[in-house]
């Protein structure tokens, strides 16, 4: 599919060129896969997602938001795909009925089609040692609910929430695997495969420190990267070296062996550890790094548990800018729909902020020009390039603005 376009004006609006940057095949495919399709006649799975997307890129909050913001025109309608906009009460049936894995399925199936285009267009950190490893970033992000409104998802006595676990694939800047959970569920718990491939780097917090997780990767050969629990006994073997001019932040780097009972039971006792204890000035305190690589300099493990910050600005992206935290449903699988989809968004944006954009474009700036220009006939490059710089007229154009932005066309857009 071509990306690039050097035209102003485009016969589609923005949010329909987003939709069409999902390829036909890998829609059909995740149809054909669910069946969700099946027995229905009017509000499809392409309708849905319709739906939602508007809902996402539009910052709707109630199914009545979506359904007046598509009824604006026939012509808007037919220009988005759609025979009809959907009532309220037939989005809030297709929330509830329509198998969300069908949302799941498109998201992987992007990711595994744009792979190469978002990796080779991503400016990121790069740490020289690990340059060319596979980096995995793993952590979880609690979304508070109602507990009278969604039953499903309890939490506390008087609380409910869920939680998402996410694996942040460092290369792709992206999460490429997904899990969403009750908020009870301890983050340990939340994936159902933490051991990945060999070679594969894995950067954690502390709350996946488990002594039976690290056996397991240890045996499949994977590098992690993770805080060590205040409580955990271990002996110190060697102290090594650390540069006398640089990395003045690194306070000690040692080797080490636990010698607690849950080691012990894990196969542990006698294995060898890093430890590489860092003063972080922003927060004033001292952590230390556990990892089962022994070779490499200090400053990567150090950087490597640094990079979890990655995770957290897109877990602060996706709640600043999307809608995950007010729902258009109550059941699990209405909010699992609505999350799917805000990652197909989420996605989409990014593939076009990287490939178009050409400027250093922050994600929230760039999610506010697509929410300001959503039902605007332009192409993804004339997007981009709007900077907000002050424009004078020096005198009234021959033809109005709705000319020009191919609004003209569109007789019954604003008269119907």
């Amino acid at each position: 599919m071509k990306l690039h376009r050097r035209s102003k004006n485009n016969k589609k609006p923005i949010i329909r060129q987003v939709l069409d940057l999902i390829p036909s095949q890998i829609f059909r495919n995740s149809v054909r896969k669910f069946q969700t399709d099946k027995w229905c006649h009017k509000y499809k799975t392409y309708d849905q997602l319709v739906a939602l997307t508007f809902g996402q890129l539009g910052k709707c909050y109630t199914l009545s938001d979506i359904s007046c913001g598509l009824s604006i025109s026939s012509t808007f309608l037919v220009d988005l795909g759609l025979k009809q906009n959907p009532a309220k009460s037939t989005m809030s049936d297709g929330n509830r009925q329509r198998d969300y894995r069908v949302f799941e399925d498109i998201y992987y199936q992007l990711i595994n089609h744009y792979r190469r285009t978002l990796t080779d267009t991503r400016d990121r950190q790069v740490i020289e040692e690990v340059k060319n490893e596979t980096i995995k970033l793993i952590d979880s992000s609690t979304v508070s609910l109602c507990l009278n409104l969604f039953d499903w998802a309890k939490f506390r006595t008087a609380k409910g929430g869920l939680k998402i676990h996410t694996v942040w694939d460092d290369t792709l800047g992206l999460p490429d695997y997904i899990n969403i959970t009750e908020a009870k569920t301890h983050d340990s718990k939340g994936l159902e495969n933490q051991v990945f491939s060999k070679g594969t780097i894995i950067v954690e917090d502390r709350a996946y420190f488990d002594f039976e997780l690290i056996s397991r990767r240890c045996k499949a050969k994977n590098i992690f990267v993770t805080r060590i629990k205040s409580n955990i006994l271990y002996e110190s073997i060697e102290e090594l070296d650390l540069p006398e001019e640089k990395d003045q932040d690194i306070l000690k780097d040692e080797l080490i062996k636990f010698t607690s009972k849950e080691a012990k039971k894990a196969g542990l006792e006698d294995t060898v550890f890093r430890l590489v204890t860092v003063y972080k000035a922003d927060e004033n305190k001292v952590i230390r790094i556990i990892s089962n690589q022994l070779d490499w300099q200090a400053r990567t493990i150090a950087d490597l548990y640094k990079k979890r910050w990655d995770i957290e600005i897109f877990f602060k992206l996706m709640k600043q800018n999307l809608q995950i935290k007010t729902f258009l449903g109550t059941s699990e699988n209405a909010v699992k729909s609505q999350i799917f989809v805000a990652m197909i968004v989420f996605l989409l944006l990014e593939l076009i902020r990287r490939v178009y954009c050409k400027a250093k474009t922050a994600f929230s700036n760039f999610c506010e020009k697509v929410r300001i220009c959503l039902l605007h006939y332009l192409s993804f490059g004339y997007l981009c390039s709007i900077n907000g710089k002050v424009q004078k007229v020096k005198r009234p154009p021959g033809k109005t603005l709705f000319d020009v932005d191919k609004f003209s066309a569109q007789t019954d857009l604003f008269s119907s």
